[in-house]
């Protein structure tokens, strides 16, 4: 019974991220092999084409103003993907630790009160990962639809005319048109795109589910450790060496923590720089979109800055939720019957307390803390930037 409890409960908290990482070669707990690299290697590749083919139709100037910016979104996104795809197999044994930790934790619950704690975090990630990848797909699922929604007698002209254009679901016109494809071949290749762009996204936004899951349950596992600190039994022989235990455990989950953030560093520093320049570059086309009244630009505008929005939000918020963790531990011990435990325990209690003055948290690069604060600064900065920029439209 314990073990279908056990196996239920791993299902539910990684299931989902299992099923979107897995394609792209870097789920934690599969098997490295060279099936593994295949899908690493294909991922890549997909991700990939959203930045050559954009960069072909930027070079070569087929794209009006309103294209090159859906270019730049599209090369900047398959940067991310990437990025994220090379770094999680370099730190992959990071990712492993990470994830192996989380299917003991599951394996050694002690009460009921540790397994809400821990469902509870499990649902938030799978309640972010829903969010998050539903809206992704379904853009992508948009973007390759609209080829196909075309007039039909659009398909029938000649492709030796001129004046026949062609869209496909990733900006390449240019760069495929010297293949003078038929109209069969010219859905295959859109229907290819669409799959790209699907993985792609895959590589971006799941990547920062499976990351954003278990960065939640290491927080949950803070929060079960404060718990145990505040419920010590100063009355028992054994408070000591429970005491003792509970502090290798905070060191185990300092050093399982500091993995993490050295895996997503680099990651956190090139998102920020590049969030940043499309927050200012999209929102600027929002302001032009609705100076015009063009509909379908403002939604387009909107749907970008909210995605890359949504990503750093959720960046910031669990960041900061993971440091605040981190640093209530001290608050935790400092809220429980320490004035009753023996001198040997409140020595040892002084070094946790100082440990917790500095607590691990995630930073772009080893030196920008992601947290609220930080978030914030980038949307005042953003939004300064963007007022200038209309307050110049009206003159």
């Amino acid at each position: 019974m314990a073990n279908e409890q056990w196996n239920h409960d791993i299902a539910y908290a990684m299931t989902p991220f299992k099923l979107i990482t897995w394609p792209i070669g870097v789920w934690p707990l599969q098997v490295y092999d060279v099936y593994s690299l295949i899908r690493c290697v294909f991922g890549t590749c997909c991700s990939s084409l959203m930045v050559i083919l954009p960069s072909i139709e930027l070079y070569m100037g087929c794209t009006n103003a309103e294209q090159n910016v859906d270019c730049l979104m599209l090369i900047c996104c398959g940067m991310l993907g990437i990025l994220k795809i090379i770094l999680f197999r370099i730190y992959a044994n990071n990712l492993i630790d990470n994830y192996e930790s989380a299917l003991n934790d599951y394996l050694n619950i002690e009460n009921v009160k540790q397994r809400t704690i821990m469902r509870r975090h499990a649902f938030m990630g799978r309640i972010l990962c829903f969010f998050m990848m539903s809206f992704s797909y379904i853009s992508c699922v948009i973007y390759g639809l609209l080829p196909f929604l075309g007039d039909d007698d659009s398909l029938s002209i000649n492709i030796t005319n001129e004046n026949s254009v062609r869209e496909y679901t990733i900006p390449s016109r240019c760069a495929l048109e010297y293949f003078n494809a038929s109209n069969s071949i010219y859905r295959i290749v859109c229907f290819i795109e669409t799959i790209a762009l699907i993985l792609a996204t895959s590589a971006n936004i799941g990547n920062d589910a499976m990351f954003l899951n278990i960065t939640l349950h290491m927080c949950g596992q803070v929060k079960i450790l404060r718990t145990n600190f505040m419920d010590i039994d100063v009355t028992s022989s054994r408070a000591y060496d429970r005491f003792n235990i509970l502090i290798q455990r905070h060191i185990y989950l300092i050093h399982i923590v500091k993995q993490l953030a050295e895996t997503i560093s680099f990651i956190l520093l090139t998102q920020l720089f590049i969030s940043s320049i499309l927050l200012c570059i999209m929102g600027f086309q929002l302001i032009l979109s609705l100076k015009v009244n063009d509909i379908v630009m403002t939604t387009k505008s909107f749907s970008v800055l909210s995605a890359f929005l949504s990503q750093l939000t959720l960046y910031s918020f669990i960041g900061d939720y993971l440091k605040s963790q981190m640093e209530e531990i001290g608050l935790s011990i400092y809220r429980s019957s320490w004035y009753d435990y023996p001198r040997k325990l409140t020595r040892n209690m002084i070094f946790v307390l100082m440990r917790t003055e500095s607590p691990i948290a995630l930073q772009a690069g080893n030196f920008i803390m992601i947290n609220l604060s930080t978030y914030m600064s980038i949307l005042k900065t953003s939004a300064s930037y963007l007022s200038v920029l209309r307050v110049m439209i009206e003159i």
